[in-house]
């Protein structure tokens, strides 16, 4: 994905606000051998770019005058109720250095899956993203997670995630391989017990 940068040449709360006024967004690009270059954005066109799962997970071409460098989105700030992006912060890309991002998980062939379809299973996805670290070549934009075989007594665990060569993942904690989906059986009902019959009539006694 592209966008379009300019320089920002004034610093400070003040020249923030002025500049969200007047339909800019404030941000800054850093990283590499160049010096951190504080930059403004054109805040709808920002605003509907960090609607796309793309801008977030990708490496992103910046056109700032007249040439193009490649970086990744590190930070945005929101407004706390306004629909505004206060701040966004950018990283310069290093064609010979790994990065590390969160990348999107796709879940694919759930409904046609015997847990579903057949045992009527619901389940639940425990993790949207996973961190990874590679080369900016071989980013991926996303993971896919084939659910296709899954049934109700599948084990399905983020090392069972198949990944691009080049591609590893970060996983942090003490838990090395942590669910990627929960699946529960549905319930039994059970039926209420058939009514007792009706208690025959007392015999009448005799005269």
């Amino acid at each position: 994905m592209q966008f379009v940068a300019f320089e920002r040449a004034k610093q400070g709360t003040g020249a923030s606000r002025r500049l969200r006024i007047s339909g800019k967004a404030p941000g800054i690009v850093y990283g590499g051998a160049a010096e951190p270059q504080m930059i403004e954005i054109d805040h709808n066109a920002l605003w509907h770019a960090l609607k796309k799962e793309a801008f977030h997970s990708s490496i992103l071409d910046m056109e700032l005058n007249g040439q193009t460098s490649k970086v990744l989105l590190r930070d945005v700030q929101y407004h706390p109720f306004k629909q505004q992006v206060l701040h966004v912060d950018f990283q310069r890309v290093d064609e010979k250095t790994r990065v590390h991002l969160k990348v999107p998980l796709h879940y694919e062939g759930l409904e046609g899956s015997q847990a579903v379809k057949v045992e009527g299973c619901t389940v639940t996805q425990l993790i949207h993203e996973v961190d990874v670290m590679c080369m900016p070549s071989q980013l991926p934009e996303f993971l896919t997670v084939d659910l296709s075989a899954l049934t109700s007594k599948s084990v399905l665990g983020l090392q069972s995630l198949k990944v691009p060569h080049g591609v590893q993942l970060v996983v942090r904690g003490s838990n090395k391989n942590p669910a990627l989906v929960s699946i529960k059986l549905p319930e039994v009902v059970v039926e209420a017990a058939a009514a007792a019959p009706a208690a025959a009539p007392a015999k009448k006694g005799k005269k």
